[in-house]
């Protein structure tokens, strides 16, 4: 195997064995050595790819952010499109290590000698572009912010993840996304426009789910990979 295909094996290996600890144990309890462990690397093989636990969480925090990108053409975005990628990004909460750590550590990572916004400026930024274009077609009310909407429809997601979390272990998680979109279109949307939407996830949206580097499915409405 060559040199440069094995050193790559070993940090997805590295960053799926962290992944499982963060997961289930968060960043303050996890530890390089469960990781080492998990992994079934040598603490050199860890240290060569990474300097410490916090780097490591970082960069499980950066993946789940860089996977989605708008495309080029504003109109191929619209608002079904952040509806649809919440309810990805739901779907993979329930059924992807990765993703559940990766979210896990953007809400712990006060505890970080360095926190970084940058993870959640990132995730606003992409809902404000879905917003921005539903504001050009008329499918948002003239006198909303596109920012202020997004901030909030972050934060909204973010509180609904964590009580599915903790009262059902996510199994209602998409159904609670549903209900956000139910509770938040007809604030945000032109009543005359509403019928356009679907709070519960269009039929390609329902399907896909938010990956990890490597296993991006395509999703609907116009929302490319990077």
């Amino acid at each position: 195997m060559p040199k440069q295909e094995r050193a790559e094996l070993t940090r997805t290996a590295i960053l799926d064995a962290a992944a499982m600890v963060f997961d289930e144990r968060g960043f303050q309890g996890g530890t390089l050595t469960d990781i080492i462990a998990g992994a079934g690397v040598t603490k050199g093989a860890l240290y060569f790819h990474f300097s410490s636990k916090e780097e490591i969480a970082k960069a499980i925090i950066s993946e789940q952010f860089t996977i989605w990108t708008p495309p080029e053409d504003p109109d191929l975005v619209t608002l079904q499109t952040a509806i649809d990628l919440s309810h990805g990004m739901a779907i993979s909460l329930r059924n992807n290590p990765r993703v559940r750590a990766g979210i896990r550590l953007v809400i712990e990572q006060g505890t970080f000698s360095t926190p970084t916004p940058d993870a959640y400026r990132n995730w606003i930024g992409l809902v404000q572009t879905c917003l921005e274009s539903a504001a050009r077609q008329g499918d948002l009310r003239p006198e909303l912010d596109p920012v202020d909407i997004a901030t909030f429809v972050i934060a909204s997601f973010t509180g609904v993840q964590i009580s599915s979390e903790v009262l059902t272990q996510r199994e209602d998680i998409t159904e609670r996304v549903t209900m956000m979109w139910r509770i938040t279109l007809p604030g945000i949307v032109p009543t005359r426009r509403l019928h356009k939407f679907r709070p519960e996830g269009s039929e390609i949206g329902e399907a896909g789910e938010v990956g990890t580097a490597g296993e991006v499915p395509e999703p609907a409405n116009g929302v490319s990979r990077s």
